[in-house]
């Protein structure tokens, strides 16, 4: 059998990858055609979802072994072929690239006919694919001290740091604690 696979992106317009693929392939074999076909690294601990026809996940084919979800059996790709999962035409998949934000290409069984090919090929490539992996810079975290407020609109000394005063802290009840002999622990 050979499968054709038509996979898209909500956050790229235009963007569309097609593969065709034997049976016999396995999921490992599609991950890598997915990848080598937008120019990702194989660095990211990619998964596969089979979904129903809300695109909700249900099956996981995951790149490595890991610990099974009990309504589902642990599948890996490398494991895996093709022709032991799709059983129609408009099945669903789902191909995690960016697992730390969940970022993914939505997959669609387009079409299978009798015959064979060697592995998967990528048949038809249009549009940019998104960047790999969503940068989050943690230092800035949407605050902005130009203005003295950052996007939430709250002040530089929102928490008060400025106007600490140590006098103005009372010691009393304090003096007990003592970190150096032990006794907290």
């Amino acid at each position: 059998m050979i499968y054709k696979i038509k996979f898209s992106s909500e956050e790229a317009d235009g963007f569309r990858r097609v593969f065709e693929a034997d049976g016999d392939a396995t999921f490992l074999d599609l991950h890598k055609a997915i990848l080598e076909s937008v120019g990702y690294p194989d660095n990211q601990m990619t998964s596969f979802f089979l979904c129903n026809d809300r695109w909700e996940k249900e099956q996981e084919i995951t790149l490595v072994e890991m610990d099974s979800n009990f309504e589902y059996d642990n599948m890996v790709m490398e494991q895996t072929a093709l022709r032991d999962i799709i059983e129609e035409d408009g099945q669903r998949l789902i191909y995690v690239f960016d697992p730390m934000f969940e970022r993914h290409f939505f997959g669609r069984v387009v079409e299978i006919t009798s015959g064979q090919i060697e592995g998967v090929q990528c048949v038809e490539s249009k549009g940019k694919a998104p960047k790999q992996l969503k940068e989050l810079d943690p230092l800035s975290a949407g605050i902005s001290t130009k203005s003295g407020k950052g996007d939430l609109g709250l002040d530089e000394d929102f928490y008060g740091d400025s106007e600490f005063d140590e006098g103005d802290l009372d010691m009393e009840g304090f003096q007990d604690l003592s970190f150096e002999d032990g006794s907290m622990f």
